[in-house]
């Protein structure tokens, strides 16, 4: 007769080696979610997530039982206001809100279009505020998206100030001008990052969907460390690059003496 192996005790406290961890898999489920996609189906969760529809059901229900899902009638799923609650406790994003938002809404008084405050996680620019008057020019970015860093105003501030590493890292990846799928010279982005670091701003424009003008300065924390961008963002005949430019320096340099910038910030 033949012995058959018995299967391996399972240890307490470890997971089976075969599967990701139910954590694993709800964070997949939550980062189906985009701008492009804020609904999805219960197919569609499955789908971008990669867990078997079953499982994204069952574990959708408690995602949403605890708030950070929502369902509508229509049967898709939305990111739930609970989860947005719990975003906006993070301190790199909270201290320098409370901060930049009276400057940002000084600017936006004057521009009457949109203010911008972004932050670099990474690879990308994320947007932790916008201020926006009520007639102003659609822009492509909400807050919480995340923005490229070599296409957009305050990308290229962040990254213009990031560590060398960081730069070459990105450098070293086949870049495209979004949204019009132009492909970037390493030469040209050089040259650009190296005019944002000597003038202390950037001055970037889209001609799709609309022609636009941003103009973005670094903002600098308590160790002189850069900690945002700040921008306006302006219809592209209203862009006028002497009054834009000391305007976002001006704002910049406030907001950074109050996060305790002890460095020279720029002309």
């Amino acid at each position: 007769m033949t012995d058959v192996p018995s299967p391996a005790p399972r240890v307490r406290g470890r997971r089976p080696p075969q599967g990701d961890p139910v954590v694993d898999r709800a964070l997949a489920l939550l980062a189906a979610f985009d701008a492009a996609r804020p609904a999805l189906t219960l197919g569609e969760l499955a789908r971008r997530s990669g867990i078997p529809t079953s499982s994204a059901l069952r574990l959708a229900g408690r995602l949403q039982a605890w708030g950070a899902l929502e369902r509508g009638a229509d049967g898709r799923f939305t990111v739930g206001l609970r989860l947005w609650e719990v975003a906006s406790l993070a301190p790199r994003a909270r201290g320098l809100r409370q901060v930049a938002m009276p400057y940002m809404g000084d600017l936006e008084e004057v521009t009457r279009q949109h203010v911008l405050l972004a932050v670099r996680e990474g690879g990308d620019a994320v947007l932790v505020e916008r201020l926006s008057a009520h007639a102003a020019t659609p822009v492509l970015y909400q807050v919480g998206g995340r923005l490229p860093l070599h296409s957009t105003g305050v990308g290229l501030v962040l990254l213009a100030y990031a560590d060398p590493d960081v730069q070459q890292e990105y450098l070293a990846r086949p870049l495209l001008h979004e949204p019009e799928r132009v492909p970037v010279s390493e030469a040209a982005l050089r040259r650009t990052l190296a005019d944002v670091r000597r003038e202390g701003l950037a001055h970037f424009r889209r001609k799709v969907p609309n022609p636009l003008v941003s103009v973005a300065a670094p903002v600098f924390d308590a160790q002189d460390r850069p900690a945002a961008a700040l921008s306006v963002v302006v219809p592209e005949e209203r862009a006028d690059a002497r009054l834009l430019g000391p305007a976002v320096r001006t704002a910049a340099r406030a907001i950074s003496r109050e996060l305790g910038a002890r460095r020279p910030l720029g002309r």
